[in-house]
């Protein structure tokens, strides 16, 4: 059960990113260039599911590179067995703070002009993967804070922490993937529910936020105030 949980919120984790400020953006973009392809719908379907593919194996790979070098590492790898469990508490707490706007941070990143965008939507199916590994690699602080913060610990404490960042980059694309379907099957209003979802991300981030810091608080009691105590 406890597995289970982890794997859904991995998946959540995804999702949440996906319709985060910062993401959606680059979730509408990839959901723009999609649009111009409506008169062919199978294109469509496969360019989404290119995109989506896309995000997962830049997640998987980037997931796999960071677990097994600190896995390989005995001294690194001692280190999380030991306190893994005691750092979870405050790491969440502080992705809770930023997904609640308390805390902010800021990252360089890289970026693609529209032009570059435009040539690699237009090159077809492997362009729309390109695309969906590039803006995936496009961190900025939510996504961050969601993956190097949440994810990455969340695997690392698990045996099966290398699907982690599979179900991850499946959640992030998972909007665009659902839009190209629609647009597959003829639905072609999905453009006005997927820009619909920038109004009910704030209240969804600070949800997951509010669970963050709570989670985090009983972690941090638990594992850090009670074994001070024994």
């Amino acid at each position: 059960m406890e597995i289970l949980i982890s794997l859904v919120t991995a998946l959540w984790l995804g999702i949440l990113t996906s319709i985060s400020p910062c993401p959606l953006a680059t979730n509408v973009a990839a959901v723009s260039f999609l649009s111009k392809k409506i008169d062919h719908p199978r294109m469509v379907l496969y360019s989404g599911l290119a995109y989506t593919f896309g995000r997962m194996m830049a997640y998987m790979i980037l997931g796999i590179l960071i677990i097994f070098s600190l896995a390989s590492v005995p001294v690194v790898a001692n280190f999380f067995q030991t306190y893994i469990n005691k750092l979870m508490g405050p790491l969440l707490i502080l992705v809770g703070l930023f997904l609640l706007d308390v805390l902010h941070l800021n990252l360089p990143g890289f970026s693609l002009s529209g032009k570059k965008q435009n040539q690699l939507a237009e090159s077809g199916v492997f362009g729309s993967f390109a695309l969906g590994v590039i803006f995936a690699l496009s961190f900025c602080p939510i996504s961050a804070a969601l993956f190097f913060g949440s994810l990455i610990p969340l695997a690392v404490n698990n045996s099966f922490g290398i699907i982690f960042p599979v179900l991850y980059g499946l959640g992030t694309g998972l909007p665009v993937f659902i839009f190209a379907v629609g647009i597959s099957l003829g639905v072609h209003s999905m453009a006005h529910w997927f820009n619909q979802l920038a109004k009910i991300e704030i209240y969804m981030r600070k949800v997951t936020g509010v669970i963050f810091i709570l989670v985090g608080g009983y972690y941090t009691w638990a594992y850090i105030f009670l074994t001070m105590q024994l």
